[in-house]
């Protein structure tokens, strides 16, 4: 806001500048016809003065010109610091949104780890328990033998260790 205001007050200064100078230049350039015109010979004072004159009526066309380039230069640049600071704006809200990304997907894999480690823990416990029972049968089928002197019951493993 306070830029829009000092720019405000900038223009207003150059657009009477401007005026001014455009005007000195249409009252230099109609003094120069009317002398043209009226063609009188003068004498070198008035010759100088009327030279003089016509100097700065060109000196005042191209700083008019200067100026205009000027005038354009800076709003050219202020465009440009403009745009350079949207651009910024959105490249720092990119990379906070692609820092906020990473963590979500680090939390996911770290979470997805200790979900991974838990099922092999419980695989783990689940592949002792089997063959803790798998002891325990082939004991019993010991014991039974022992006792009934019948031949081992045949029975199919499908367990793997």
């Amino acid at each position: 806001m306070e830029e829009k205001d000092i720019e405000g007050k900038t223009n207003e200064r150059w657009n009477a500048a401007l005026s001014n100078l455009s005007d000195m230049s249409v009252n230099l350039e109609s003094l120069q016809k009317l002398i043209l015109k009226k063609a009188v010979f003068v004498d070198d004072d008035t010759f100088n003065r009327a030279s003089l004159v016509s100097h700065q009526a060109r000196t005042i066309k191209a700083l008019e010109q200067r100026v205009e380039t000027l005038e354009r230069e800076l709003d050219a640049s202020i465009t440009a610091a403009a745009h350079a600071r949207s651009e910024k704006r959105q490249a720092e809200a990119a990379q906070k949104a692609a820092e906020l990304r990473a963590l979500e997907v680090t939390k996911e894999l770290e979470n997805t780890s200790k979900v991974f480690e838990l099922h092999m823990q419980e695989l783990r416990a689940k592949q002792e328990e089997i063959n803790k029972r798998d002891s325990d049968i082939k004991l019993l089928e010991a014991i039974i033998q022992t006792l009934g002197g019948k031949t081992p019951i045949s029975r199919t493993t499908s367990s793997s260790s």
